[in-house]
């Protein structure tokens, strides 16, 4: 490990933020420091293939001529539903490989729920599929699935509601839970520095309209449609959301080219708002976030955030 790093006494260092805000460059840069390296903690980089829609900007992982090793993206096929718990259990093979080998882990993404989980030490059950309960389920129309998944728990997740398989699977997590709640395991205690990059809300939905503009120029609708021809079914596709959601209904004709960025942009809007959400809905349970100011330097933000590593 690097001379800074010596010095501190946290277990780990997250890197988070909505989305757009340039987490992936510092957080490499970090680790770059630190003699460290990344583990992704994005609901949708899991997945091989998925690469221009989900934001895997690899060439952010190039520091000073040398490769950052990133972990926990590219694990999944396309269509596979990769669940929170499975990230959980990789994280922490992960994470203490890289303990094992005094490699600093610096945790960067945007997936409010997957850095809740090894933050918060979430209390996980595997759940396994139940087909019976889902035929059941695919007879309601969606207004009894959200009355369903509303009878469990408070609706804070919004994108569990994306599409009908989410809500069913969603649906399923939950009852699977509170009938095996007992036998939760327990997630080990981590001391993390949790850190957060901040744009005003203006500045916030510039930058996600000029990427959202560079990446359908850049090849997204080729990617979505490249794995649509190489068999991934449709629904799969809309079920992870978002670029995934929209350009697969613009492919298949449910929508002009028009509506879908028009719509997408809109979506991803929303989206930025509720992970804004869910991360002031942690600082109310008592994680500190500690938030730097998007506007700055790179060299300044990491300056700040290496500080708050040697003094905590």
């Amino acid at each position: 490990m690097g001379a800074v790093s010596k010095s501190i006494r946290y277990d780990m260092l997250v890197v988070t933020g909505p989305t757009a805000s340039g987490k992936t460059a510092l957080a490499a840069a970090l680790a770059g420091r630190l003699g460290g390296e990344v583990i992704s903690a994005d609901s949708r980089q899991v997945y091989r293939g998925m690469d221009l829609g989900t934001g895997k900007d690899y060439s952010d992982y190039i520091v000073n001529g040398r490769t950052i090793q990133c972990h926990l993206t590219d694990i999944a096929e396309p269509g596979y539903k990769y669940s929170v718990y499975e990230y959980q259990r990789d994280f922490l093979e992960v994470y203490k490989y890289l303990k094992d080998n005094k490699i600093f882990p610096v945790v960067c993404g945007g997936s409010g729920m997957y850095i809740d989980s090894v933050v918060s030490g979430y209390r996980m059950l595997e759940v396994p599929a139940d087909n019976a309960l889902r035929a059941e389920l695919e007879q309601k129309d969606p207004e009894e699935l959200i009355a369903i998944l509303a009878s469990f728990k408070k609706l804070h997740n919004r994108s569990d509601l994306d599409s009908k398989m989410r809500m069913i699977r969603a649906i399923e997590i939950e009852k699977y839970h509170k009938m095996a709640e007992a036998s939760l395991p327990q997630f080990p205690e981590l001391n993390p520095l949790v850190t957060g990059i901040l744009y005003d809300r203006d500045t916030r939905r510039e930058r996600i309209s000029l990427r959202l503009k560079e990446r359908l120029g850049s090849g997204m609708v080729e990617e979505v449609r490249g794995l649509l021809e190489r068999g991934i079914p449709a629904e799969a596709l809309i079920y992870y959301g978002l670029e995934y959601k929209y350009i697969t209904l613009y492919v298949t004709g449910r929508l002009t080219y028009e509506e879908m960025a028009g719509e997408l942009e809109t979506a991803i809007h929303r989206y930025s708002k509720r992970q804004m959400t869910w991360f002031r809905g942690m600082e109310r349970r008592g994680i500190a976030i500690h938030w730097i100011d998007g506007n700055l330097p790179l060299e300044t933000k990491i300056n700040l955030i290496l500080e708050l590593l040697a003094n905590p």
